[in-house]
């Protein structure tokens, strides 16, 4: 098999059909290096060159073919309340002041036509996706105020239970949504900011799909088949996607893709809760996680992730899967997918394994952006 010929083709697939990239934690990436203050974040780092610190940059995110970004304006769960909701909006701006910095490179969009419009012009189209409905602190004006500033969608939890959701890794305590949460995802529709259904429990999953009217996403979800960990969507749930019009988007962290890596997750969380410390908790975590005496985590390859591709494909259909790498919101990677550089690595072993072009492109973007058009019609 001639790979650079493959390789060759996978490259000009992604030149006539843009990769749309479900999650990017870029943004949250840029304010620890440069702290809370948006201008000061963005002045602070320039990604025009190669960031050894960043899993993303714009030489890469060249280089990967990346076409359109959700960039995730992510508020961690140890913010609640008007400080979430003041991070939401800090993190808001700072992707504004990117594409403002960055106009040659990045185009600001709020639909589906406008992120296609900047790929074809030479730009990757830039998103904006909420990660966290602890931001809007109990509120729908907040919500509708978050779609007014051009945010397409809101993940429902994030690590935590919210007020009126169940998230995937905290104890249940509602069951799945309350009612208030039904009401945010009808508001949700009317508005036309698709509901990301990434981080909550399948209990979460199943009523917002009872409830919902557009189509949902997983923004940087992978199947629980493959792999048994909170985070995977489970077969019901995706084999409900073509009724739906939603879209899986499959994710790369090692955790969520190689069934080693979760097995020392849970490893891991366990070692934490002996400690007394919080496995939710990013910041115990990680200091924890680079003190612990325990082994590293396995790794995981690009060969893990396709296998998630492929079953999402097998359960789901082609129609209703894509990619979300979640890169900058994880520290490790899977071998061959260590940055957003390495896209084209994907698509190319899908060629290998028989994947038509017209499938590759279905992945890529078209079945992103779709539901994302789909999802604009209730707004309208």
């Amino acid at each position: 098999m001639d790979t650079n010929a493959t390789h060759d083709r996978v490259l000009a697939l992604l030149e006539a059909t843009p990769l749309v990239d479900g999650h990017n934690d870029l943004p949250w990436a840029l304010r620890a290096l440069g702290g809370p203050d948006p201008a000061a974040a963005v002045a602070r780092t320039d990604i025009t060159v190669g960031v050894p610190a960043l899993q993303t940059d714009l030489p890469r995110l060249r280089a990967g073919r990346v076409g359109v970004q959700f960039w995730s304006v992510f508020v961690p769960c140890s913010l609640t309340g008007a400080a979430a909701t003041a991070a939401v909006l800090e993190q808001v701006e700072l992707v504004h002041l990117l594409t403002e910095t960055y106009p040659d490179d990045l185009a600001l969009a709020t639909t589906a036509a406008a992120a296609r419009a900047g790929f074809d012009g030479g730009r990757v189209g830039s998103l904006l996706g909420a990660e966290g409905g602890h931001c809007i602190d109990g509120s729908l004006g907040v919500l509708r105020a978050l779609g007014r500033l051009g945010v397409r969608y809101m993940t429902l939890t994030h690590n935590l239970n919210t007020d009126w959701a169940d998230s995937a890794t905290d104890e249940p305590v509602h069951g799945g949504l309350t009612d208030f949460g039904r009401d945010v995802v009808r508001e949700m529709n009317r508005i036309g900011m698709l509901v990301d259904l990434s981080h909550v429990a399948a209990t979460t999953m199943r009523d917002a799909l009872a409830v919902t009217s557009r189509p949902v996403v997983f923004t940087h979800s992978s199947c629980r088949t493959v792999t048994d960990h909170p985070r995977n969507v489970p077969d019901d749930v995706l084999a409900a996607l073509p009724g739906n019009g939603g879209v899986c988007m499959v994710t790369f962290v090692p955790r969520f893709v190689s069934a080693a890596a979760a097995a020392w997750d849970r490893e891991l969380q366990d070692a934490m809760g002996a400690a007394g410390l919080d496995h939710r908790d990013h910041r115990s975590r990680d200091a924890f996680e680079q003190a612990w005496t325990g082994r590293p985590c396995p790794q995981a390859t690009l060969d893990d992730v396709v296998a998630h591709v492929e079953h999402a494909r097998e359960v789901a259909g082609v129609d209703h899967i894509g990619i979300g790498g979640d890169f900058d919101g994880t520290p490790e990677l899977p071998v061959g997918l260590e940055d957003v550089s390495c896209y084209p690595a994907l698509f190319t072993a899908l060629l290998d394994r028989g994947w038509s072009e017209d499938d590759c492109a279905k992945l890529a973007g078209r079945n992103a952006l779709r539901a994302l058009g789909d999802a604009e019609v209730a707004g309208a």
